[in-house]
């Protein structure tokens, strides 16, 4: 334990002492407090200059004498952001007007059915034909129920009956958790690759370095391991702590600013048990894949070949990334492949997380999840130090799996 115990601080003060660390931390949280503070900032100059006059741009309507007038008023409450210009010449005036840019856009109305729509430059994103469907759709069913002995007025308070619902979610509601549990999988994606990769290096470094062949007569492979891997998981952990805690902070100081906001405050109202399980799948899935890094990098004899020993860690955690990924945004949430995934301890740490944030998971299976990683996290970890200790003295090429196995299975 006094092994353990001073490979742990020594690896602490190094990334406390880590400028880049200290670097990145103080980049995010910058970064999050120009973003929070943004609105306030924005209602400063809002508050001193007066909005500038800016006249609506032209929507030419031309349509028949019989209904003109009541297109001319549905479409100005469909367009408000257009002046309504109802014309009486025909349709060449239209696009004459259009072409000179005179009028941004027209609608020459043939029937209640039927209409022709001119613009010049026709925007990817242009969807005014969607609302003027809407709108000759109304007024064409107002017209048929007039026509068929209906007043208007009562044929208009039919169409426009508002209808009344409540949800009442037994569950969890998807749409309000999906943005803070995209954030939470994001940054267990970020921090695991991150500081794993630190941790391979680490080993690395100091293996080819020969440090290491010192260090492991002074000290039990499996003290050094578990050192290494507990102290960048704090690095890690006390990272997201600062950066989720900053924006937290500066949340409250501007609360007032972002109003009712639904995504903001749906991250910032993340319910305190979900933060607890966040916390401890990220522990648990940080070590499993820790283990895996510290133990592929003192496999490696030179630092250019980290990147491909790692590879297929890291490949194995991008999939299980992505099965998650593409799970929340089709929303089911408890497929066959995410259920298995749940149980597999290299998916779990995300999989179950996502699934406790988005659906009503049973407890049992739950407390099995935990179980099961934790098992794997101590086999793992037991495992990783044995190969550590018979990376030590592996030098040349990058051993193959069967040759490390022989060589745990013939160390004492």
């Amino acid at each position: 334990m006094k092994q353990f115990g001073t490979i742990f601080r020594f690896e602490c003060k190094n990334y406390l002492k880590n400028k880049i660390f200290v670097g990145v931390t103080v980049f995010l949280i910058a970064l999050i407090a120009a973003v929070m503070f943004f609105p306030r900032i924005l209602s400063l100059f809002e508050s001193t200059k007066e909005p500038m006059p800016k006249d609506r741009p032209v929507m030419l309507i031309s349509a028949g004498t019989e209904n003109a007038a009541a297109v001319q008023e549905a479409f100005a409450a469909a367009f408000g952001e257009y002046q309504i210009v109802l014309s009486e010449n025909g349709i060449g005036s239209l696009r004459e007007k259009v072409e000179s840019g005179e009028a941004e856009c027209a609608f020459a109305i043939e029937s209640l059915t039927s209409y022709r729509y001119y613009v010049k430059n026709l925007s990817m994103y242009d969807e005014k034909t969607y609302a003027a469907d809407e709108v000759l759709r109304s007024l064409y069913r107002i017209d048929a129920m007039t026509k068929a002995g209906l007043s208007e007025t009562k044929a208009g308070e039919i169409l426009a009956m508002p209808i009344q619902h409540e949800t009442e979610t037994l569950g969890k509601d998807q749409f309000q958790n999906f943005f803070y549990t995209y954030i939470m999988i994001f940054a267990l994606y970020m921090v695991i690759l991150l500081y794993g990769q630190m941790v391979a290096m680490n080993v690395a470094t100091e293996k080819s370095s020969r440090a290491m062949e010192l260090l492991i007569t002074s000290a039990k492979p499996t003290a050094m391991m578990f050192g290494k891997v507990f102290a960048s998981c704090l690095a890690g952990l006390t990272q997201l702590i600062c950066v989720f805690g900053s924006a937290i902070l500066f949340f409250n100081c501007n609360k007032e600013y972002w109003g009712e906001n639904p995504i903001i405050n749906s991250i910032f109202n993340m319910p305190t048990d979900l933060l607890l399980y966040m916390i401890l799948f990220f522990i648990l899935g940080f070590f499993i894949y820790a283990f895996l890094y510290g133990a592929i990098g003192s496999t490696a004899s030179k630092l250019e070949d980290i990147n491909t020993s790692v590879m297929p860690i890291t490949m194995l955690f991008i999939i299980a990334f992505f099965i998650v990924i593409f799970s929340m945004t089709s929303g089911n949430i408890n497929s066959v492949v995410m259920r298995v995934c749940s149980y597999i301890p290299f998916t779990s740490p995300m999989a179950m997380f996502t699934r406790i944030a988005m659906s009503a998971v049973p407890a049992y299976e739950i407390l099995l999840s935990v179980v099961i990683l934790v098992a794997s996290v101590v086999g793992v970890g037991v495992l990783s130090a044995k190969i550590y200790r018979v990376g030590v003295l592996l030098y040349g090429t990058t051993p193959k799996i069967g040759t490390l196995l022989k060589s745990i299975r013939n160390a004492k």
